[in-house]
């Protein structure tokens, strides 16, 4: 517990750093860096008190000559995969709860951005975790494929894609290893026509755009009902005038995408929707960012009339 405290406090001292770490590799602005940062904090900071809900329970005297005992073990060896959207936050989720309760952790971040998590280890060193109690692994499939096999690691907490998540869930429990998998997501948002315009607008364009939409609680898809269809035009309006920008630059409010690969995806699905019938009201594939001509920017993109 009071590992966890120094630690708390280490990351709030080093919020910033960490934060420009994680927009120089994955390209998030600084504030959404921050954010990400923050929430992982929030759950040290319940690591801190986690001591109390913990303890287990004695019953006595519940029949003649008899008491009950419950007792609250530490598995040993658990594991955490993570994915590029989230490179402090979601660590944050899995290393301190896990060693709070007493358990050693072996942490593989996204091959894409290990940067922050680098960082975020060396802090926890330095609140004075002993040596060996928290590893990091680097790599892809052979490193995730240790983590399933190996027979000293006990439990596997994932967070990323569904082909991703099933394949360790799957593997992972063949080899007799609690997993827990939290997969991708498809959001949907039913606008209502009593809806306030201005708050409803305001949230559609940060849920949708917001990290470029990398992330499982991006809003791919907004059904208009009634009277909100009017509102379409003063949508595209509020994207139009969304900065896309490298992420340390001021005023910027989306960044890149994390790879040459993922802009390709982005902008094939574009074109199929287009050829399929939808409404191009807004292209985001030509935006051109100065300095970085050769960046993974696609711009904010809205397709109407999709079917």
């Amino acid at each position: 517990q009071q590992i966890f405290l120094r630690y708390q406090q280490l990351i709030k001292d080093n919020l910033k750093e960490i934060s420009k770490l994680i927009t120089y590799e994955q390209g998030k602005t600084l504030a959404d860096a921050e954010g990400d940062v923050f929430r992982g904090l929030q759950v040290v900071e319940h690591a801190c008190s986690v001591t109390s809900l913990i303890l287990g329970e004695t019953m006595p005297s519940i029949t003649k000559d008899m008491d009950t005992y419950t007792y609250r073990l530490p598995l040993g060896v658990c594991a955490g995969i993570a994915p590029f959207n989230f490179p402090a936050m979601i660590p944050l989720w899995m290393f301190p709860m896990a060693m709070v309760c007493g358990n050693t952790f072996l942490m593989k971040p996204s091959e894409r951005v290990p940067g922050a998590l680098m960082f975020l280890a060396k802090l926890f060193q330095d609140a004075g975790a002993p040596d060996g109690t928290l590893n990091i692994i680097h790599g892809q499939h052979e490193a995730v494929n240790f983590i399933c096999d190996h027979p000293d690691i006990r439990a596997i907490s994932f967070v990323g894609s569904n082909q991703a998540g099933e394949y360790i869930y799957e593997r992972g429990s063949r080899h007799g290893k609690r997993v827990q998998a939290n997969m991708g997501a498809k959001n949907h948002g039913v606008v209502m026509p009593d809806a306030n315009k201005e708050n409803t607008l305001n949230q559609l364009v940060g849920a949708a755009f917001g990290a470029a939409g990398q992330r499982c609680m991006a809003l791919s898809t907004a059904i208009l009902v009634g009277e909100a269809q009017k509102w379409l035009p003063e949508l595209v309006d509020r994207a139009k005038n969304l900065r896309v920008n490298a992420g340390d630059q001021p005023g910027a409010d989306l960044g890149p995408l994390i790879s040459p690969q993922a802009k390709e995806r982005v902008c094939s699905l574009i074109e199929k929707g287009v050829k399929e019938g939808a409404s191009l009201l807004l292209d985001g594939r030509n935006v051109k960012v100065k300095g970085y001509e050769k960046g993974n920017f696609v711009g904010p993109t809205i397709l109407a009339k999709v079917k």
